[in-house]
């Protein structure tokens, strides 16, 4: 993600170059996030509002920026042959020197055991472990010369990586470059694990953490209570990026759907008919879904001067959620990686969604 994020130390600026053709919350912003992260500053801690309008703090909230590798450090089987996700056989005869080109397939690397062989970072792999690599890439826009100088002997992207002629330039230097598919729903988890596992050559280790993020995932949400009177609370997805005056509402392909029902929650923007992944926030959108708390990145709420400048974008005021000020927000990182941590960014959703003191 693949999710959005502002920069914190960025060590260079790639050069303007026309983005690639992506898909989900990339397909939308695309036009938009480079002129967002130029424009945000960097980011503070993770807040949510109850209800009540009272700063939340969850535990996933309080705990360090950190992935859990496996205990044991795999060691790569190699050569490996695998499919592209754009239709090509790439081989893999090194893992030496990785360069994933999105937050969330570093997560995945980083999480089997390998960040020790990773030499650079997307802007969005926020991560303690990767703070310290080289950018290659900010939303998408990908500097082929400074992935091609870091020598890398294998790269990964997603379907969302642009622009093109860089992806084509760092194939043409004669560099494995394998494309994984994006994620779009909870179901994607495995496959992407299992993508990433089988490109480096240790798919023990990609099996292992498939099942042990599913194990995961599954006892966070034995924790949903039930909902009050058997309704569950509608939540809309809203992307914002305040200072490039970007205000989006999630529909039904914004990828934060399945995140939201796991949650035992309803995304209202799909459920009030919106299609589409995102559509600019409107007055009669907003009334149309009635959400009963909004769901924000991060960096998107501190973009907005917080609760209280969310409530003065058209419309949200006069929603069940901006008048309780029920706002939740999960880290822009994390949000719709779709990865090894997505336990934790629904065991915030949960806590932030069903108070157990309410």
């Amino acid at each position: 993600m693949r999710t959005p994020a502002v920069p914190q130390h960025p060590s260079r600026s790639p050069r303007p170059s026309r983005p690639a053709r992506p898909s989900r919350l990339a397909g939308a912003l695309v036009s938009v996030l480079v002129l967002a992260v130029a424009a945000t500053g960097c980011g503070g801690t993770p807040t949510g509002a109850t209800p009540s309008g009272s700063t939340a703090r969850t535990e996933a909230q309080h705990a360090p920026d950190r992935v859990e590798p496996l205990a044991a450090t795999p060691k790569p089987v190699l050569p490996v042959s695998v499919p592209s996700a754009d239709g090509k056989e790439v081989e893999v005869t090194s893992t030496d020197r990785i360069v994933p080109l999105t937050g969330g397939l570093s997560e995945i690397v980083f999480t089997l055991g390998l960040g020790g062989n990773v030499v650079a970072r997307d802007i969005t792999a926020t991560f303690e472990q990767a703070k310290g690599l080289p950018v290659v890439t900010r939303a998408h826009d990908v500097s082929a010369e400074s992935v091609l100088s870091l020598r890398p002997t294998v790269v990964l992207a997603d379907t969302t990586t642009g622009p093109v002629e860089a992806v084509d330039q760092i194939r043409d230097a004669g560099i494995p470059l394998v494309v994984v598919a994006p994620a779009k729903q909870l179901a994607d988890v495995g496959r992407r694990i299992d993508a990433v596992a089988s490109a480096l050559g240790v798919r023990p280790a990609g099996e292992e953490l498939k099942q042990r993020t599913q194990a995961r995932i599954a006892a966070v949400q034995k924790d949903i209570p039930a909902p009050p009177g058997g309704r569950k609370p509608r939540v809309s997805f809203l992307y914002l990026r305040g200072s490039a005056s970007v205000y989006l509402l999630g529909g039904r392909d914004s990828g934060a759907s399945s995140l939201l029902e796991a949650a035992g929650a309803v995304d209202a923007g799909k459920d009030s008919g919106l299609a589409k992944d995102f559509t600019a926030i409107t007055s009669e959108a907003l009334v149309k879904a009635a959400p009963d708390a909004i769901l924000v990145m991060t960096k998107g709420l501190e973009s907005v001067n917080g609760v209280d400048g969310l409530l003065k974008v058209p419309g949200v005021a006069e929603t069940p959620a901006g008048l309780d000020r029920r706002v939740v927000s999960v880290p822009d990182g994390v949000l719709l990686n779709y990865g090894p941590r997505t336990d934790q960014v629904l065991a915030s959703l949960i806590a932030q969604l069903h108070p157990k003191d309410k």
